[in-house]
């Protein structure tokens, strides 16, 4: 599979995805080429005409159908806030009854959804901590802090014709061992506070844009295991 174009400042630097690149996109995905988080469900009640045309065009985003001037800064305030992996619900099979559901809906049976996400979910970051410009990760109780500037955003364009933008955060001091570059992806392509989001974390800028198999996922902390799934089946 390819990933067709990543666009930074007006500027396309096209790139295929190898076979030694850490993730493949997968054609049948939405959002931002992940099908694990499906925006586009509807509402059985009734909408007026401005909502639903507000409500269709919100999915349309989050699908990842946008233009490139709907694009916006975003700050690393957006997602502040103490989090969590989703890996270890997978792990002791809290999420079990998503990917029965995913079966019920999607082309896959259950097991081979919950090996699809296993590759997906896969992290030793149990949790991540945002505070202001701090962004701490904890793994296996060893905690990583750094301090992060904004590096603006890219827009990837993948081969099912779809987009997702990765808005990407440098580090600029605190511990070798965190991140030196943290890249998000919530399906929001303009400023608002995330309700759960994919990670990519590494050194290598442009290496971590080609990464589309394994995006590390993370709900707020408060979520137990059992709202977690929820939250995933409501969408």
């Amino acid at each position: 599979m390819k990933l067709l174009s990543v666009r930074s400042a007006g500027v396309v630097a096209v790139g295929l995805l190898t076979m030694g690149s850490f993730q493949t996109v997968l054609a049948e995905d939405h959002g931002h080429s992940h099908e694990h988080d499906d925006h586009g469900h509807s509402h059985d009640h009734e909408h007026s005409h401005d909502h639903e045309h507000s409500h269709d065009h919100d999915n349309d985003i989050h699908a990842g159908y946008f233009d490139d001037d709907q694009v916006e800064d975003r700050k690393l305030s957006d997602w502040d806030g103490e989090w969590q992996s989703v890996y270890p619900y997978l792990q002791d099979g809290t999420l079990d009854d998503v990917f029965a559901h995913k079966a019920e809906h999607g082309d896959k049976s259950a097991d081979e959804y919950k090996a699809y996400y296993e590759k997906g979910y896969r992290t030793d970051v149990n949790r991540i901590v945002i505070d202001g410009d701090k962004v701490t990760f904890l793994d296996d109780g060893e905690a990583h802090t750094g301090e992060y500037a904004y590096d603006g955003y890219e827009i990837l364009t993948y081969e099912a014709g779809n987009r997702g933008v990765r808005y990407i955060f440098e580090r600029e001091s605190g511990d070798d061992d965190a991140p030196q570059y943290s890249q998000f992806s919530d399906h929001a392509i303009s400023p608002t506070h995330a309700d759960h989001y994919h990670i990519y974390m590494g050194d290598d800028r442009d290496a971590l844009l080609d990464e589309v198999v394994n995006w590390p996922t993370y709900y707020p902390l408060k979520l137990s295991g059992e709202e977690v799934a929820e939250e995933m089946m409501a969408h």
